[in-house]
């Protein structure tokens, strides 16, 4: 354990990954403050920039300057684009890239002179899936809001990175908004291409692998623009590189568009 304890302020750690993060560095025996809709330091929706600032205000009130800020909070919806709520999509946005950006813009003239901002994309930042348009996109806006950051902070000694990992085996693929209402269309392809199964499900990443993966990431001493965690993505970035726009969605088609089998 550390003599000096730094300050850590994790958007998202009442459940899942942020959760793992916070009890890891708490383990280590810095203080970690968790900003989330269930928060044991502060529940707020992270998409009430008003209410987000505030805290933010008040942490550097009661705690001085932050040493590190991880931004895990995110919300998920799945369905045809033709056929989502605009409420609903807006939402995806608003809690994924708004509450992220928000939360860097109101932590940086507070973070420590070498601190660092850790971003949690997603791999589907890199590799969009069928039935999941707002959240692929809101995760790649996450992504690129990250280098743009990096870049403007470059002159600092403040280091800003992307974490892109997998499927992990959490409640967020369980939480989030499954609209499975389709047309003559799409059939039952919607249902059978986001509903979570037994098999869907072992392929995931343990939660404690990944945290794991993100926690030895978080401890660098020099940063990555972006990491990806999870062998299959690591993959697919591989072939990303190598194949045409159009052959890596042929490919990933044929992987997540799934339809029923027929007799």
């Amino acid at each position: 354990m550390r003599i000096e304890k730094r300050t850590i302020v994790i958007t998202g750690a009442s459940s899942g990954l942020g959760l793992g993060l916070k009890n890891y560095f708490e383990k280590k025996g810095d203080v970690v403050i968790d900003i989330s809709l269930d928060g044991t330091n502060y529940s707020v929706d992270v998409a009430d920039h008003k209410k987000l600032k505030a805290i933010f205000d008040e942490i550097y009130l009661e705690n001085g300057e932050i040493d590190m800020l991880i931004t895990c909070a995110g919300y998920g919806v799945s369905g045809a684009i033709e056929l989502l709520k605009e409420d609903a999509t807006k939402k995806q946005f608003d809690v994924n890239f708004f509450g992220t950006a928000n939360a860097c813009k109101y932590a940086i003239p507070m973070m420590k002179k070498k601190g660092k901002i850790i971003i949690l994309a997603s791999a589907t930042a890199l590799f969009p899936l069928p039935f999941k348009a707002y959240y692929c996109a809101s995760k790649a806006a996450v992504d690129s809001f990250a280098q743009s950051l990096r870049m403007e902070l470059s002159q600092t000694q403040i280091q800003v990175t992307s974490i892109c990992p997998g499927d992990v085996r959490t409640n967020f693929s369980n939480n989030r908004v499954k609209v499975y209402e389709t047309n003559e269309r799409y059939g039952n392809s919607i249902e059978l291409s986001t509903k979570p199964t037994e098999k869907t499900e072992a392929r995931r990443m343990t939660p404690e692998y990944a945290v794991k993966k993100l926690a030895k990431i978080c401890e660098k001493s020099h940063l990555k623009p972006r990491y990806i965690i999870g062998k299959q993505y690591k993959f697919f970035n591989v072939a990303r590189k190598m194949l045409s726009q159009n052959s890596m969605n042929y490919f990933l088609t044929k992987i997540f568009y799934k339809k029923e089998k027929k007799h």
